[in-house]
């Protein structure tokens, strides 16, 4: 499967976006696997379950050409979501906020379908029409219902041509609104009844769904919707060495996508903001001797990527081009303190027990009581 504006779009255009797709950024990897790809291929897909997971997790092709990892974590996992979309089960990816299950969907679906585009961003105020289909008013209003006046969803869309259709944020969509999806995918139909039609999916239509149970205003999942799909829960990165590689390598990407003028960002630096992040995450420091106080905030790894991002420009336009601990201190706080009524004093008491205790935080600890 082609994604044709993609397949059209000129590389200096493409550089010009401020986020491209993931099949923009790595069209020349797609293109490669899969003309070394000799496995198997479900039917509709681009490219066999066992390249989609090549491409995921990185690795050398026979040709020598080396392909970047987009997730690190457990292979396993990334396999049994791979399997599941070959299946007629659709796949629900879940966890905590910055577990990469935006990140994971968007590059499966570019893997397989070429396209990462036919998404539903869900929100609470979302209905029916966004998840089905909705209607060219002046078409309607001149020539009544038709399938020209009919305006197709994402997931029709993709129904309609055999592709991967990603709804993000699922937990956050109303419960009567999340059923629309029961019977595309137990019945892989879409009835539009004003037409007294249905759009039948075609081969390789498949759904990749997201949700964090952390999220206020969550709706949960019916019981007849959680049969239709397999749940993969993605967690945080296993151990700080994992992380620390995690944040380097999506701050240095991000750093030259934004253009920010300013020096790879210290491993020292990266390294302090884990350490303190996953301490507060636990609600103990490294060593286990301290018990700390965890705030309201999720602090995970694309926060981490999200500090460090904004200590670089701030380094860059009001600093010397090289990420310090007062650059690194603007961001943490903000981080960090979420819920102003009790994350402060949670704050204040790591600060003042873990953060100044350690000699070679001096300068960090300095930098924060500024703030």
């Amino acid at each position: 499967m082609k994604n044709k504006l993609t397949e059209n779009t000129a590389p200096h255009l493409i550089k010009e976006v401020l986020r491209p797709h993931a099949e923009q950024i790595y069209a020349h990897e797609i293109k490669a696997i899969i003309a070394q790809d000799k496995r198997p291929k479900p039917p509709g897909w681009a490219m066999s379950p066992w390249a989609v997971v090549h491409y995921l997790m990185g690795g050398v092709l026979d040709n020598g050409m080396e392909i970047e990892p987009k997730y690190f974590g457990s292979q396993r996992l990334i396999e049994i979501a791979v399997a599941t979309l070959a299946t007629d089960r659709a796949l629900l990816l879940m966890g905590v906020p910055g577990t990469a299950k935006s990140w994971v969907s968007e590059n499966i679906a570019a893997a397989i379908s070429g396209s990462s585009t036919l998404l539903v961003q869900g929100t609470a105020g979302m209905n029916e029409d966004i998840m089905r289909y909705g209607w060219n008013y002046a078409q309607l209003l001149a020539h009544g219902p038709s399938v020209d006046a009919m305006v197709a969803s994402p997931i029709m869309r993709a129904m309609q041509t055999g592709a991967i259709a990603r709804v993000e944020e699922l937990t956050r969509i109303p419960a009567d609104v999340q059923d629309t999806l029961i019977t595309i995918l137990s019945e892989k139909i879409l009835p539009v009844p004003e037409l007294n039609i249905e759009v039948q999916a075609h081969k390789g239509f498949n759904i990749i769904a997201t949700a964090n149970d952390r999220d206020k205003g969550v709706n949960e999942l019916s019981s007849a919707l959680k049969r239709r799909f397999n749940t993969v829960i993605l967690p945080l990165p296993a151990s700080m060495e994992e992380e620390v590689k995690i944040v380097k390598l999506r701050v240095d990407k991000l750093g030259k996508t934004l253009e920010i003028p300013a020096e790879l960002a210290p491993i020292k630096e990266i390294e302090r903001l884990v350490i303190i992040f996953r301490e507060l995450r636990s609600g103990k420091t490294i060593d286990g001797r301290t018990k700390v106080k965890v705030p309201s905030s999720t602090l995970s790894t694309a926060e981490a990527i999200s500090v460090i991002n904004s200590g670089q420009a701030l380094a860059a336009h009001f600093g010397d081009g090289i990420l310090k601990a007062r650059d690194l201190a603007a961001g943490i706080i903000g981080a960090v303190i979420k819920d102003p009524s009790q994350d402060v004093d949670i704050w204040n008491e790591y600060a003042e027990t873990v953060i100044k205790e350690r000699r070679d935080w001096a300068d960090l600890y300095r930098a924060i009581k500024e703030m």
